[in-house]
């Protein structure tokens, strides 16, 4: 990865160590490692890969270590679980409330993630008519990006 290439995630790690501290949370150099990580994928990566990238600077992370920064980088919006592989991913857009869906290649493991207003307007509205309250929506696609297509 080149200099030009890291730019966009400092600047996105930075972004999220404001969020954090506006919030009155630490963005602790491990979180940050493992948010960075995260953006530097294009698909999701699963706890045990984390670790294995955060070992090559970290001798001593362990999955106990991963679990509780994944857990808070959750809490506050800065990743999303994908709940069918088990992975994460980073978020962008960690500073506003949004409904999730993500389309998951099967073939290589690229995630996108979509935001689509309607569907989460249809979504709220079939919940209303059998009196359910949508708290938080997250949908999950899994199809075949156009690369491997």
């Amino acid at each position: 990865m080149t200099d030009t290439d890291q730019q966009p995630i400092v600047a996105q790690v930075y972004k999220a160590r404001q969020f954090c501290e506006d919030k009155g949370a630490r963005f602790t150099l491990l979180r940050e490692k493992v948010y960075a990580l995260l953006l530097e994928k294009q698909s999701a990566v699963g706890a045990y890969e984390l670790l294995d990238a955060l070992k090559l600077t970290e001798s001593s992370a362990k999955p106990a270590t991963v679990y509780r920064t994944l857990d808070f980088l959750l809490e506050f919006g800065l990743i999303h679980k994908i709940e069918s592989t088990n992975a994460f991913v980073a978020c962008h857009h960690f500073d506003c409330t949004h409904p999730v869906q993500f389309l998951i290649c099967d073939t290589c493991g690229d995630v996108k993630e979509i935001q689509s207003e309607g569907l989460k307007d249809t979504l709220d509205k079939q919940a209303q008519t059998v009196g359910f309250s949508v708290v938080k929506q997250t949908i999950e696609a899994h199809g075949t990006c156009v690369i491997c297509q």
